[in-house]
C-alpha cells in the first residue's frame, strides 16, 4: 500500500492525501473507522486523474462531499476516499444562474443566491449535503426539489469524459438520478433562478429553518431523513405507528422528536446504527407490509447493504 501512496503524492500536486483518515470527521452521523487513503483534490484533472490510477491499480474508491448521507463501517475502508471540499467548493453567481462546484454546501449556493436576491433555492438552505450529492440524489424539502430549478450538471464519465447533462438526462426524480448507476461523479452544476425581493428571500429560508429546528432533531448527529417516502405513505409516521419512536440500540436511537430519523446520541457505532435500521424495516413490514427503503448510504460493509436484510 505504501508505493500506492507514494504514487498518489506524487500524482495530486495541489490537493491533500491523507492516511489511515478517521471517517467519523467527515460524516454526519460522526462515526466512521479509518480510510486506507484519503485524498482532497483540488481541481477536475485531479480528481480525474485519481479516478483513472484507481481503475488502473485496481484500488476501490468512494467519492465523498459532506457526508451528510452516510454511514462508514467502524472497520472504515479499505480503499480510497476522494473527497470533494477543500478548495473545490467554489459558487459563482452570473446573472439568474448559480454555478458552483460539486464539493459546495448546498446551503453555500443558497447564499449565493439570496446575496444576488436570486429566488429558487429557499428549500436548499438547510439541507447539510454538498451540491455533488445532492444532484446525485435529487435532493429536496419543503415542496423543492434540486430537478426544479438545475440548469445542467458536468459529471465526469468512467470514460474519464467531461460532459454536461440536463436533468432529464441525468433521470431526476424522487431520491433518484443515474449518476450512481451510471459510475459518473457530479463535478458542478448550475441553477437558473429568478429575480425576487432579498426581505422575501429571507424571510422563506428563516420560515423553513424554524420548521427544521421544531420539527427536525437538528441537535444530534445524524444523516437525515433515514428512509426515502413509500408511495402512499410517510416514513416517519409508519415507524412511530409500528411502536417505534425511541427504539434504541446501543447509541442509536430512532428519534423522539421524528421519527423518521435515526441518530447518534452518543457513542454510536456503525454497527449498532445499521442493526437499528434492519430491525426498522424489518418491524414496519411486519406490521404494515411497506418496505422503507434507506436513504442512507453504506460504506465499509459487506457487499450486501446491512439494511436489505428483511427476512
Amino acid at each position: 500500500m505504501q508505493e500506492i501512496i507514494d504514487q498518489v503524492r506524487e500524482g495530486i500536486k495541489e490537493g491533500i492525501v491523507l492516511e489511515k483518515e478517521p471517517m467519523e470527521a467527515h460524516t454526519s452521523f460522526r462515526i466512521g473507522g479509518p480510510a486506507d487513503l484519503f485524498v482532497r483534490p483540488a481541481n477536475r484533472e485531479e480528481i480525474r486523474w485519481l479516478v483513472d490510477f484507481a481503475r488502473e491499480k485496481d484500488i476501490p474508491f468512494f467519492v465523498v462531499g459532506n457526508g451528510s448521507n452516510l454511514l462508514v463501517s467502524d472497520e472504515g475502508f479499505r480503499g480510497m476516499i476522494i473527497h470533494l471540499g477543500g478548495d473545490y467548493k467554489n459558487v459563482q453567481t452570473d446573472g439568474l444562474t448559480v454555478k458552483a462546484e460539486a464539493g459546495a454546501s448546498l446551503a453555500m449556493a443558497a447564499r449565493a443566491a439570496l446575496d444576488h436576491n436570486l429566488t429558487g433555492l429557499e428549500f436548499a438552505a438547510g439541507i447539510p449535503g454538498s451540491v455533488g450529492g445532492a444532484v446525485s440524489m435529487n435532493a429536496g424539502a419543503y415542496g423543492g426539489e434540486i430537478k426544479d430549478v438545475l440548469l445542467w450538471a458536468e459529471v465526469l464519465t468512467p470514460e474519464g469524459d467531461f460532459i454536461r447533462m440536463t436533468p432529464e438526462e441525468l433521470d431526476l426524480s424522487y431520491r433518484h438520478s443515474i449518476v450512481f448507476e451510471r459510475g459518473y461523479i457530479v463535478l458542478s452544476a448550475c441553477f437558473c433562478l429568478k429575480e425576487g425581493r432579498r426581505e422575501d428571500i429571507l424571510s422563506g429560508m428563516e420560515d423553513l429553518a424554524q420548521r427544521r429546528k421544531s420539527k427536525q432533531p437538528l441537535e444530534f448527529p445524524s444523516a437525515g431523513s433515514t428512509f426515502k417516502r413509500p408511495e402512499g405513505y410517510f416514513a416517519g409516521k409508519l415507524i412511530q405507528d409500528a411502536g417505534l419512536k425511541g427504539y434504541t440500540v446501543g447509541g442509536a436511537q430512532v428519534s423522539e422528536k421524528h421519527s423518521g430519523f435515526v441518530i447518534n446520541r452518543g457513542g454510536a457505532e456503525a454497527c449498532e446504527v445499521a442493526f437499528l435500521i434492519r430491525q426498522v424495516r424489518k418491524k414496519v413490514a411486519a406490521r404494515f407490509g411497506v418496505l422503507l427503503e434507506p436513504e442512507v448510504r453504506f460504506l465499509g460493509f459487506d457487499p450486501v447493504d446491512p439494511a436489505d436484510d428483511v427476512r
